[in-house]
């Protein structure tokens, strides 16, 4: 790779870090992720299954439109 191709993949990757730590950090402040209806909850005697479905779908259909919207010319 050309440097100046890797600085941008570097920076790229950085961001990327960087939106990503921040999601986790906020995500425990919004109310309803993870309680969304759909979300899949068993609870056993000594486990609980937690299978967050309508959550992993919104957050897939907002990932996939902001997506869009960056790569459309």
């Amino acid at each position: 790779m050309i440097p100046t191709e890797l600085g941008r993949v570097l920076l790229v990757a950085g961001g990327i870090l960087v939106l990503l730590g921040l999601v986790a950090l906020l995500a425990g402040r919004v109310p309803f992720i993870g309680r969304l209806p759909g979300d899949i909850v068993f609870r056993g005697r000594r486990f609980v299954f937690y299978f967050p479905l309508t959550t992993m779908l919104l957050v897939s259909a907002i990932v996939s439109f902001v997506l869009w919207l960056l790569t459309r010319r």
